[in-house]
């Protein structure tokens, strides 16, 4: 997996920046009721994301909680208020909230149960009628279809820890209930042969993609030949489901 501290400076560059940022915000903002009037954004990152929430409606106080100290650092540049924890242990007081999101986070939580306890964190921390934001199904959004998932596809992780169906099983259990949700366009998200090669020698893919029967390195050799290694392929569309605090 990545070392979020040291991936902290160069962390947006590779993924989108602005572009894809305000899109996602935009997304966020739209699940949220107009009275919202505070928003925790588990696994903020670089506050690239939640610096957009909180310049977009001036009257919604955001906050940020990320367990990286690189990335929280570099939320607090940008102005977002963070503490640093796990999302799934919270220095928050039970239904004090009216939002949490967590967007680009649950799949990152192999480990059995993380995102179970995530959800469940979000729904103590959530007053009743309060909303959880998050994206599902993540990393299958970037499968369009290319020459690029044709070479990942017999290496997927099984089971992705995002899968929708999964989420809301586990907000269900948390008392939260399906209530909407939004699409948005992962600018700058095009990969290029090149680039997955490169992205998966650095671990970035960690998540989605486990060779086998090779090395990572003869995999990444298969995607450097593809053709136009530099022209991007499809953009991803992500998905953002809202929850509603029985």
């Amino acid at each position: 997996m990545l070392d979020y501290d040291a991936e902290a400076e160069a962390y947006d560059a590779t993924r989108g920046g602005a572009p894809r940022a305000e899109a996602a915000a935009a997304a966020v903002l739209g699940l949220l009721p107009a009275a919202t009037g505070t928003l925790l954004a588990l696994g903020c990152g670089t506050g690239i994301v939640t610096a957009r929430i909180a310049a977009a409606r001036p009257g919604l106080r955001v906050l940020g909680a990320d367990a990286s100290y690189g990335m929280a650092a570099m939320a607090r540049s940008r102005g977002v208020p963070v503490v640093l924890a796990s999302g799934a242990r919270l220095p928050v007081r039970p239904g004090s909230l009216d939002a949490v999101s967590a967007v680009w986070l649950l799949h990152l939580l192999r480990a059995p149960g993380a995102v179970a306890a995530v959800i469940a964190e979000a729904g103590r921390v959530l007053r009743p009628g309060g909303v959880f934001v998050t994206t599902v199904d993540k990393d299958a959004a970037h499968d369009v279809g290319s020459d690029i998932d044709e070479v990942l596809a017999p290496h997927l992780t099984p089971g992705p820890a995002d899968a929708a169906p999964e989420v809301t099983a586990h907000a269900a259990a948390a008392g939260l209930r399906p209530a909407g949700e939004a699409r948005f366009t992962g600018y700058g998200q095009g990969r290029t042969p090149r680039g997955s090669a490169a992205a998966l020698l650095a671990g970035r893919y960690a998540s989605r993609v486990r060779p086998r029967g090779t090395t990572p390195r003869e995999l990444a050799g298969r995607l450097e030949r593809l053709p136009g290694p530099d022209t991007p392929r499809a953009e991803p569309t992500y998905r953002l489901f809202r929850f509603v605090r029985d």
